[in-house]
């Protein structure tokens, strides 16, 4: 048989030439993945391909890390991707879906071959609220879709509560597939759209694979370089409560909850006008559901230099945790140094008669 040309997604080139047939008697006939839009993920898969083409194998991309593969729905006025969510949105929800196939009931080695011993692990330990494995994770889809996906739009800025799903991780390493959980979550068009916002950012980095590097939309901003700001920052000692605590979910957990995202993000870029690599590059490196495409992407649409039609965006971090924790339980969390302080002012410490023992004085003016 002929085996096809390695292929990608719509809008990508093959990486090689058409491939010669397999040698007899060859342990690895063919090499089947799913594809990435990074642009490491790209010059991995042409390396792959130019080496599979040099062996005489197989080699095939399929879809599988996005619900609507990248490139598979463009502008109706032009153009290779959607700039813009919404018009993305009504689009994604219209798209065909691929068919959802069982798994296999198991999966062996072909005699002889050595899987060699693994990676060295994540720099951070991960916290105990994340077993890996896909027996772990597809228990967690079918508990959380049958008790929590109906509650998801009430519940998931909730700092404190465990509201939100935690599939995160699980679909970064592809312990879980995006187009079965969208399937599944009949009862939940605000957790679907959060699907949607990881395939949109996904289908830019394909358009724009340098999204981890350069501005998307340049503005021509100026950052600062203070080494001693970004440290504070990074060790959650700002002084703002709730920055500093989503500093330190990230720190202790791997992960840090999606409202706390925006707020430390929003104050590094906005307030101690750091550059938005740098604090994506940290965010990365300890993220356990860190990718390129919803990493580079978000930090980008805060930073204004991505995919936010309002550029001048502003957020009141004070005011959000006091809406999104009002009692001041996820910042006790996380700030022991504040756990007596009362609720009144407790988001707002600097106006206490005299400073809390070893908590920071605010970086800069909160306002």
């Amino acid at each position: 048989m002929r085996w096809p040309r390695p292929s990608g997604w719509p809008g990508r080139s093959p990486a090689a030439g058409p491939a010669a047939d397999p040698p007899r008697g060859s342990v690895v006939e063919a090499v089947h993945f799913s594809a990435d839009v990074s642009a490491l993920a790209r010059r991995r898969e042409r390396r792959l391909a130019e080496e599979c083409e040099r062996h005489r194998m197989g080699f095939r991309a399929f879809p599988g890390v996005t619900v609507v593969p990248p490139g598979a729905v463009t502008p109706s006025g032009g153009g290779d991707h959607y700039r813009v969510f919404t018009p993305y949105w009504r689009a994604w929800q219209a798209h065909s879906r691929r068919e959802v196939l069982p798994a296999p009931a198991r999966v062996t080695l072909p005699e002889g071959l050595d899987p060699g011993v693994p990676p060295p692990g994540h720099p951070h330990r991960p916290h105990e609220l994340f077993r890996g494995g896909e027996t772990v994770a597809r228990r967690r889809m079918r508990q959380w879709l049958k008790y929590c996906v109906a509650d998801y739009a009430a519940g998931h800025d909730d700092l404190a509560g465990n509201r939100t799903s935690k599939f995160s991780p699980y679909l970064r390493f592809g312990c879980l597939s995006p187009l079965e959980l969208s399937s599944l979550a009949e009862d939940g068009d605000d957790f679907v759209r959060q699907l949607c916002w990881r395939d949109f950012f996904y289908q830019v980095t394909m358009a724009f694979p340098a999204i981890n590097r350069a501005d998307y939309r340049p503005r021509g901003l100026t950052w600062n370089d203070d080494a001693e700001a970004l440290q504070a920052w990074k060790e959650g000692r700002t002084g703002l409560p709730i920055v500093d605590a989503g500093m330190r979910q990230l720190l202790e957990e791997g992960w840090m909850h999606n409202r706390a995202r925006l707020l430390t993000s929003w104050f590094l870029v906005k307030r101690l006008r750091v550059d938005w690599r740098t604090g994506a590059d940290h965010f990365f490196d300890l993220l356990l559901d860190g990718d390129v495409a919803n990493n580079y992407g978000n930090w980008q649409w805060v930073a204004g230099t991505g995919n936010d039609t309002r550029f001048n965006r502003t957020v009141n971090p004070v005011r959000q945790a006091r809406r999104f924790d009002p009692d001041g339980e996820y910042i006790r969390r996380y700030v022991p140094e504040l756990r007596n302080v009362p609720p009144k002012t407790l988001h707002e410490p600097w106006r206490l008669p005299s400073a809390v023992r070893g908590y920071p004085p605010p970086l800069v003016s909160p306002a």
